[in-house]
Order: structure tokens, then sequence, then C-alpha cells
């Protein structure tokens, strides 16, 4: 899953929906980046990173519970296309499934083209593949031809201590990106 947000507060927005995802299943969470924004329109960078949660929700449930997690931090639905955000949650990745829905495209469709997705990516998880292309994050990474800059800022941390390991339940990779 990707968090990020640019309004506000952004550290700690990132820092409410992590506390928040880490009551929902076990969470390991990357450092925190600061990313260059998308899109022509000026506005602050993003705080952004990826996130792994081990849950037993069926994706299209979990989208639903990050549109909510969202929508209470400020964010509605709609809106410009890479305009400013207090809270951006996507779903990267649900195990190795693809998906394609009204609502929901796993893995998400722009995630292999992003760097302040994949540099998070690849310190949680360098290995995880992408289902469609069958590359690894580390390879996806590799080939990036994004200008856009991105800078790790801190580990990532729930009330003074490390977000814990995944192991058991499907994974769903998280990203924290430009919140």
């Amino acid at each position: 899953m990707g968090v990020g947000a640019n309004l506000g507060d952004p550290v700690r927005q990132v820092e409410r929906a992590l506390l928040e995802l880490d009551r929902w299943g076990r969470l390991r969470v990357s450092s925190l980046y600061r990313a260059e924004p998308l899109g022509e329109r000026p506005q602050p960078w993003y705080i952004n990173a990826v996130a792994e949660l081990e849950t037993s929700d069926a994706p299209a449930s979990l989208l639903r519970r990050l549109q909510g997690l969202e929508r209470r931090a400020g964010r509605w639905p709609g809106g410009e296309r890479w305009a400013p955000r207090v809270l951006d949650l996507d779903l990267l990745l649900v195990g190795q499934q693809v998906l394609e829905s009204p609502g929901l495209v796993l893995p998400h469709p722009a995630f292999q083209r992003r760097r302040f997705v994949l540099k998070p990516l690849v310190e949680l998880t360098p290995e995880v593949r992408d289902p469609r292309s069958g590359l690894s994050a580390r390879q996806l990474l590799g080939a990036l031809d994004d200008p856009l800059r991105v800078e790790k800022l801190e580990r990532a941390k729930i009330v003074g201590r490390d977000l814990g390991s995944s192991a058991g339940r499907s994974r769903v990779c998280l990203e924290v990106s430009k919140l």
C-alpha cells in the first residue's frame, strides 16, 4: 500500500494513518521519503512511504476501508488529478493478484513508473514481483526513467517502536506516498 500526504503536517498525517493501519493487522513500513510532486501545478513536496499489511480483507473491502480513512483525514472522492492531498492511500499489490474492476485495478496501474513508490518498496521488500511483468521491485527501480527527486527522511515508527514484521496472512504492500 502507498501512503502519502503534502497538506497540513504531512509527517503527522502519515503517522496517524500508520497508527490506524497498525490496528487493522500486522504492519511493516519503509522509511519516510520526501518526494517532488507529480504534475505541473506548484505544490508542496510529499511525504511518502510503502507499507505491508497482513490482512484477511478482500481487496475491494480493504479499498473501502482505506477510502474511509482518507475521508476521516479530510480527503473527499473526486477532485483534480495530482492535486495536493491531506492523505493518499493506494493499494499497490495484493500478493500476485491481477484484478481489473471498475473501482479497483491490481497491481496499481502506475506503481512501476513512480520513484516515490519504488524506492520505499525496494527498501521494504526488494524482491516482491509485479505480477504483470514478473520483474522484481529492485529491477523496476533499476530500469526507471523518472526525473522526480525522492529523498529518504527517517525510519517510520509507531509510538516509538519499529512496526512489526509480517508472516502468515496475505500481504498487502502499502505506499505511504505524497501525504
